[in-house]
C-alpha cells in the first residue's frame, strides 16, 4: 500500500484502486464505456474534504493489463471484494455511470446490505419492460453496440481504431490514449451471449434512497418515463435532468457536484 497525505493505492484482483478523502461516508465511484476511473476528477475533488473516494478503472479496461473479458459473475465479486476491502465494514455510497451502473445495480441487487445509497447516472431501468425505445433509437442503440462488440472482436490496431473513432463520435471525454477495444467486450458479451451472457442480471428495483441524474441533450434516453416517476415517489430518492449530454458529470460538473452534495447532506 502506497499513502500519500489523503489517497491510498491498493491492489484487489490486479484491479488498481484509490482512496482519497477523510470522512465516515465511503463513496465507490464506477464509470463506463470508455472510460477509466479519471472520469471523476472533478467529482473527487469536489467531495473528499466530506467524503471518502474510491475508485477504480474496471476490470479489462486498464489499457496496462492484459486484454481479457470479464462475466458479469466475475465482475460483481471483484466489486464485492474492492468494496468489502474499502468500506470498514460499513455500508458503502456508489456512485455510478453508463455500464458503471448495469454492474453497479447487479451489484446492490446481490449484495443489498453493503450498500446504503446510489447516485445514478444516465442509466435507469433499461432492463424493464417498461424501457421501450422507438424504431430510431433502437436502430442507433443497436448500431453503436454491435459496431463495438465487432471491435472487440477485432481487436488489434482495427479494434483499437474502430472503438476510438465511435468514441469520437459519441463524443467521449476520455484521452485517446487511453481507450481501446479492450473496452469494448461488455457489448461483445451482451450480444454474443460469450462468458455466460448477461441474461441472469436481476431486475434493478432499488429499496435504497437513490439520486438519479441524466442528461436532457441526447438522440435517445436510456430510462423510461415510468422510471422517472416511481423513483421520484421513493423514500428519500431524487430525480434530476440536467442541461447536458451522456456524460453529465463531465459536462456540466460544477451542476452535478452542487446537486450531489446537496442530496447527500440530505439523505444522511
Amino acid at each position: 500500500m502506497v499513502h500519500a497525505s489523503d489517497r491510498q493505492h491498493l491492489q484487489v484482483d490486479g484491479v488498481d484502486v484509490y482512496v482519497e478523502g477523510h470522512g465516515h461516508d465511503t463513496i465507490v465511484m464506477v464509470h463506463g464505456w470508455p472510460d477509466t476511473y479519471r472520469l471523476w476528477d472533478e467529482q473527487v475533488a469536489a467531495l473528499k474534504a466530506r467524503h471518502r473516494c474510491v475508485r477504480f478503472t474496471l476490470p479489462g479496461f486498464d489499457i496496462s493489463k492484459p486484454r481479457r473479458a470479464y462475466s458479469l459473475d466475475e465482475t460483481v465479486e471483484i466489486f464485492r471484494r474492492i468494496i468489502d476491502r474499502v468500506s470498514h465494514d460499513q455500508k458503502v455510497t456508489l456512485m455510478l455511470h453508463d455500464w458503471g451502473c448495469v454492474f453497479g445495480y447487479q451489484f446492490y441487487m446481490r449484495h443489498p446490505v453493503m450498500v446504503s445509497r446510489i447516485v445514478g447516472v444516465d442509466i435507469g431501468d433499461v432492463d424493464s419492460e417498461n424501457y421501450a425505445p422507438g424504431i430510431k433509437a433502437r436502430l442507433m442503440i443497436f448500431s453503436y453496440q454491435v459496431w463495438l462488440a465487432a471491435a472487440w472482436r477485432i481487436g488489434g490496431s482495427i479494434g483499437d481504431a474502430m472503438t476510438r473513432a465511435m468514441a469520437r463520435i459519441a463524443k467521449a471525454p476520455g484521452k485517446p490514449g487511453t481507450i481501446s477495444s479492450r473496452m469494448s467486450y461488455p457489448y461483445y458479451i451482451l450480444w454474443a451471449g460469450a462468458h455466460g451472457g448477461y441474461k441472469d442480471t436481476i431486475l434493478f428495483k432499488p429499496a435504497c434512497p437513490m439520486l438519479y441524474v441524466y442528461g436532457k441533450h441526447k438522440p435517445f434516453m436510456f430510462h423510461s418515463q415510468h422510471w422517472l416517476l416511481e423513483l421520484a415517489t421513493h423514500p428519500g430518492s431524487e430525480v434530476l435532468g440536467i442541461d447536458s449530454g451522456h456524460w453529465v458529470m463531465k459536462e456540466q460538473a460544477h451542476a452535478f457536484n452542487e446537486a450531489v452534495i446537496y442530496w447527500l447532506t440530505f439523505s444522511a
